[in-house]
């Protein structure tokens, strides 16, 4: 038995799908399955995060439903995985505060930063909330430097450590990857496959999502807001770095270098996020675990807010919308970074020390 139900319908898949072996060729997760004989919920929240839900073994298995085995491995794994995040999730007080209302908790999260932000400025001066405002330290006029920094630093830091404990978790509970410590030849390799999405095509024909055609749509959404999400997280340090290192206060003109990576990354979590949310909007419901879709949803929802209102504060922030784009702007900046540690950002965390264990498996495996 074990720790859940979930897991014990995880577990019995698992053993019918080592014993036929048709799908090893489509991702990490059947290979991996095949080295166990047994499943602890260790080894079974190891697999649910290991699988890209590309939905290839669903339309290969001759076993999916109708058939009365009923084998439908993504949406069986789906459900494990999410549930894993609420179990390794620290504190765990608030491990299922962003289950089935992220949605909701996300856009109030952001929505009450915002309008804290515009009541801040409001109490020392209305006049700066409609000002035109431009050259350096122009958009500190709405909030001291230091107060702005102070507030998401504290923020940046809390999700740091809700996330490092919960991944701290999460790799205690799946095990030491057989073969000893991972060494820097599966951390290489499982950054490859992360940055790569090697595993989100299908076994290379590409992902299923609607109907029995596979494409690689989803494949390119994600890399738009994978790589949109780290070009804004770059620019943002290089900014941090202008500031302290060189005292050059924001705004930039458009060429520098913060101003150029965030707008390349801006467009990414424009684009991407609006892609992901279609295609989630016309995914098999055999392919989906619906219980998440507002967890899901919200996260995206929150890429998509963050990308888009800082796109339009780079495009007016020599208006009088300066001051309220920023402050939406902020907010969703702050509700992105408090939800991270209990939604669906976790996931390409897990999914990393899934990709390091299954390297460093392989790597013993191909030694021995």
């Amino acid at each position: 038995m074990h720790g859940t139900r979930i897991l014990d319908k995880a577990d019995r898949l698992m053993t019918v799908c080592n014993s036929c072996r048709y799908c090893e060729g489509l991702c990490a997760v059947f290979p991996a399955m095949e080295m166990r004989r047994a499943f602890s919920d260790g080894d079974l929240n190891y697999l649910a995060n290991l699988c890209h839900s590309c939905g290839a073994c669903y339309v290969d298995c001759q076993f999916s439903p109708p058939h009365e085995f009923n084998v439908n491995v993504p949406q069986t794994l789906a459900v494990a995985r999410a549930e894993s995040y609420a179990a390794y999730a620290w504190p765990q007080a608030l491990s299922g505060v962003f289950g089935r209302n992220g949605l909701v908790i996300s856009i109030v999260a952001a929505l009450s930063m915002a309008a804290f932000i515009l009541g801040f400025a409001a109490l020392n001066d209305r006049g700066v909330l409609l000002g035109v405002h431009t050259g350096p330290g122009a958009f500190y006029k709405l909030m001291p430097h230091n107060a702005m920094a102070a507030l998401f630093s504290a923020a940046f830091l809390y999700a740091i450590l809700a996330l490092v404990m919960s991944v701290r978790a999460f790799w205690r509970d799946i095990g030491a990857p057989i073969g000893g410590r991972p060494d820097g030849g599966s951390i290489f390799q499982a950054i490859r496959d992360a940055g790569e999405l090697r595993y989100l095509d299908g076994g290379g024909v590409g992902c299923y999502n609607e109907d029995d055609t596979p494409t690689d749509r989803r494949k390119l959404f994600h890399h738009l807001t994978f790589y949109g999400f780290l070009l804004c997280f770059a620019a943002t340090s290089v900014a941090t770095l202008y500031h302290y290192l060189l005292g050059r206060e924001a705004p930039y003109p458009w060429w520098d270098l913060p101003v150029v990576l965030g707008t390349l990354g801006g467009i990414g979590l424009v684009v991407g996020p609006i892609g992901l949310l279609v295609a989630k909007s016309r995914r098999a419901p055999e392919l989906l675990d619906e219980t998440s879709y507002g967890m899901d949803v919200g996260f995206i929802a929150m890429l998509f807010l963050t990308g888009l209102t800082g796109v339009l504060l780079l495009l007016l922030r020599e208006t009088a919308a300066m001051g309220p784009l920023l402050a939406l702007h902020l907010g969703a900046v702050f509700a992105l970074f408090i939800t991270m540690p209990y939604g669906k950002f976790v996931h390409g965390i897990y999914r990393f020390a899934a990709l390091v264990r299954y390297a460093q498996e392989r790597r013993s495996e191909a030694g021995s």
